[in-house]
């Protein structure tokens, strides 16, 4: 019995993921690049002659190449996984799955050995990730090494050394051939551009700064989500003998982590997620010790009684901000708004898309893929998509001439004759509704048929709840008008009002 509902409970981590998935699709600017290098990789191949003239005219990060260069590795490994099919996955999967399984079941030889050999590989791993992926990672593996070895766990000629320049080398050997060939430039290594651009020129500053304590104060507890964690579990697992030595151990090179990035003045909460799972950890020993004394006392029963109902309000939280994230996305739902009103139409169809489109949503996934064959009848559209930005070639009506559609957030400064066809709106709140008040209408605008049928079965469940359980009152999402499609008036197409 504990068997099955271990596997129910570790199936319930992926399942919430796909859930979420599901259920809010979209992605912001900020996952944007590798969301479309990607798309790519996939859409038009890995270029063998012509790379140059290939790379600039088909890849997205040419025409948008943001401050600094990301890495592509990522996205490579992310396209190649997608076109694994058949025995060729199978085959990979089961390198990888033995590859992991090496790295965390116990080993024959005695536990410690065992332990300093995941140790290593750990370590190995963290500088590879730094090297490649986020720069960051330098002040968490710093931050681990230090206690480990501090604690006696490594050695500096046989761990650090080895799992240390090992990653490093690989690292480089990795990052430096791939993105020199994406971005055409060499050598390239774009952690080292990104970090010197951000942490030694201090550029990251123009994003905006926030106080030394915010990831302590602010950010790091709003992550863990729930407040019985950080306020009665942690201190709980510090607290006492029994816990204090594990909790010590996880908590330390994490509190230094977190401590020493917050002399950084651009903080954003992506940036030290790599503490929650540690922090969680410390959380479920304070919250175990207390379920598991449950009987004994009335405090303890107390205790376990407001982890359930934290719990559980926890799990409301995390949904109320999944249906407020599906709220957030009014690009990609005025784009599948688009494509359901004038795919086949026309034989070619051009819609420019304004900044706040391309930032909330709008990805080259969503594009249409160009037909077969523009012959024929019209059953089918070639799609031309635009993002310019540049403010002197937006004042100019000629450069309007070429739309038949734009999706903008002010119509008002799209030049030329045009017709609003449909309004796109977004979260603008939260608001009470009263019980003298009806509650808003806000079905989902996107085509697809069940984001429309989930939002038409909260509005029904809300209705319910107002009459059965609140008399009346309600907690619901403000909307308003995020973005606007336009048509062009010459248009014949048969237009969709919201």
């Amino acid at each position: 019995m504990k068997l099955v509902n271990d596997i129910l409970l570790l199936a319930l981590i992926p399942t919430l993921i796909l859930l979420h998935l599901v259920l809010s699709p979209y992605t912001k600017v900020e996952e944007s690049f590798n969301l479309q290098a990607t798309h790519d990789i996939l859409a038009y191949g890995i270029p063998t002659e012509n790379i140059e003239e290939y790379l600039k005219q088909n890849y997205d990060h040419f025409s948008f190449p943001g401050v600094v260069p990301r890495t592509f590795t990522g996205a490579l490994l992310l396209a190649s996984g997608s076109k694994l099919l058949g025995g060729t996955w199978g085959i990979q999967r089961q390198i990888i799955g033995t590859l992991a399984l090496a790295a965390i079941l116990p080993s024959s030889a005695s536990p410690m050995v065992s332990e300093t050999k995941s140790l290593r590989l750990s370590l190995y791993l963290m500088t590879l990730a730094g090297v490649i992926f986020r720069s960051e990672l330098a002040i968490l593996l710093a931050a681990e090494t230090a206690w480990l070895y501090a604690r006696g766990r490594l050695s500096i000629a046989r761990d650090i050394y080895p799992a240390g320049l090992g990653g490093a080398l690989v690292g480089l050997l990795v990052t430096i051939p791939v993105d020199s060939f994406f971005w055409l430039k060499f050598p390239l290594w774009p952690e080292w551009v990104g970090f010197y651009y951000n942490a030694i020129e201090g550029k990251s500053s123009d994003w905006g700064t926030s106080p030394w304590w915010y990831y302590f104060v602010q950010a790091l507890p709003r992550l863990l989500v729930n407040p019985f964690s950080w306020q009665v579990c942690i201190p709980l697992a510090i607290g006492l003998p029994a816990t204090r030595p594990a909790t010590i151990h996880i908590l330390v090179p994490i509190i230094a982590f977190v401590g020493i990035y917050s002399f950084q003045p651009h903080k954003e909460l992506r940036f030290v997620m790599y503490a929650i799972p540690s922090l969680t950890a410390v959380a479920a020993l304070g919250a175990h010790w207390i379920w598991t004394r449950r009987d004994k006392s009335l405090v303890y029963r107390v205790l376990s009684l407001s982890l359930i109902a934290s719990t559980l309000a926890s799990f409301g939280a995390s949904s109320g901000m999944l249906a407020i994230s599906r709220l957030n996305y009014p690009g990609a739902e005025a784009l599948d708004a688009l494509h359901s009103i004038a795919h086949g139409s026309k034989k070619v169809v051009s819609v420019h898309m304004d900044t706040l489109s391309c930032t909330t949503g709008i990805t080259r996934f969503l594009e249409k893929p160009a037909p077969v064959s523009l012959v024929g009848a019209v059953s089918d559209s070639f799609w031309v998509y635009d993002k310019t930005e540049d403010g002197d070639t937006l004042l100019s009506p000629e450069f309007w001439e070429q739309f038949d559609y734009v999706i903008a957030e002010k119509p008002e400064r799209v030049i030329g004759q045009w017709e609003i066809i449909r309004i796109v709106r977004g979260f603008a709140g939260i608001s009470i509704t009263r019980p003298t008040e009806e509650l808003t209408e806000q079905y989902d605008s996107s085509s697809d048929p069940f984001p429309l049928q989930l939002s038409m079965w909260w509005h029904s469940f809300s209705k319910a709840m107002r009459k059965q359980v609140t008399q009346g009152w309600w907690v619901e999402a403000k909307m308003e008008p995020k973005l606007y499609l336009l048509k062009k008036e010459h248009l014949s197409t048969n237009s969709l009002h919201p």
